[in-house]
């Protein structure tokens, strides 16, 4: 019998952060290979070397083995904390649809690391690399999902916020989580066809401002650079109004914050991506940035719903309290 208990939402909660925390760190890590080229620098899979994963001595993990190997090891042990967080979920959690959005996560890491195998096998095909970088995202919104559904305070009454500007909001955090998605799947793109530089300088492109589209490369980079401009604009637009309207909502103002350094920082690494000549480090940063944007992103619609849904819970509370009140007088 599923039964839960503040203690046992307390530790589901913060594990389903850790589980969080280590998508994270392995999407940065995975950024790591990419940046450093090292994507086959282990040729088999699922094996290493011929070797059973864990028993790969670690004394010959140098050179790109070092990060391609450190990658799927990352990624194992962030499969198995999902293994955990999938069962905890269906033995303690009484709400349905958060048991299989469970599922659903582990089912994606479970995918990934297939088409994390089939990348080398089939040595770096563009579309499998794209896709293997995109679930890579998808599957960080679903862990960020879980952690938000089972906190203490998901659900929670709130104080009332202003009506009128309810629906723009819930429309523009929506819109920008998919403009964000989509513009990290341009930026997939770019890196997984090498136009990171085909673009060579910056602000302007070609010391233009629209460059000659001479190649496919070019474009995809341009792509991504507009994309970048509309994105900045969603989000500026999205956190003004936050500040303007419903500064005094902590569960929005404090991701807004967070989703406004996010977007300066990406900003300026982009532009140092290119006057660096695609430093490692610069390069991996961006992209573990822009996996933090879109979960910010996210953080804020599913919170702008948790908010306004709990306001619309209380004001019809209210109101059903004083139609009794009416009835009986």
């Amino acid at each position: 019998m599923r039964t839960t208990s503040s203690q046992n939402n307390k530790w589901l909660h913060r594990f389903a952060w850790l589980v969080v925390g280590a998508t994270f760190i392995l999407i940065f890590i995975g950024g790591l290979v990419t940046s450093t080229e090292s994507g086959l620098a282990v040729p088999d899979w699922p094996t290493t070397y011929g070797q059973f994963m864990f028993s790969f001595p670690l004394s010959q993990m140098v050179g790109g083995i070092f990060y391609e190997h450190g990658h799927r090891m990352v990624a194992s042990i962030v499969g198995m904390l999902m293994v955990i967080l999938a069962a905890w979920l269906w033995w303690k959690e009484p709400r349905p649809w958060v048991r299989t959005l469970g599922w659903l996560a582990l089912l994606a890491v479970i995918v990934q690391g297939i088409l994390g195998g089939l990348t080398v096998l089939f040595l770096l095909p563009t579309p499998i690399s794209v896709a293997h970088g995109a679930l890579a995202q998808l599957f960080f919104c679903v862990t960020i999902g879980l952690a938000l559904f089972t906190s203490a305070e998901w659900g929670k009454t709130r104080a009332q916020l202003d009506d009128e500007h309810k629906p723009l909001l819930r429309n523009l955090t929506t819109i920008t989580v998919a403009l964000v998605f989509v513009q990290l799947l341009l930026g997939a793109i770019m890196r997984h066809t090498k136009s990171g530089l085909a673009i060579p300088d910056f602000p302007l492109a070609f010391g233009k401002i629209i460059p000659p589209f001479e190649s496919a490369h070019v474009a995809v980079h341009f792509a991504h650079r507009v994309g970048a401009l509309i994105v900045s604009g969603f989000i500026v637009w999205t956190v003004s109004r936050i500040f303007r309207y419903y500064r005094n909502e902590p569960l929005l103002r404090r991701p807004a914050i967070l989703l406004s350094c996010a977007l300066v920082s990406q900003l300026t690494l982009g532009a140092f991506i290119i006057w660096s000549q695609k430093a490692v480090l610069i390069t991996t940063t961006h992209v573990a940035t822009g996996a933090l944007i879109l979960g910010t992103s996210l953080t804020l619609a599913l919170r702008t719903r948790q908010v306004f849904q709990a306001t619309s819970i209380q004001q019809a509370a209210i109101i059903g309290g004083m139609e009794e009140v009416v009835a009986r007088n």
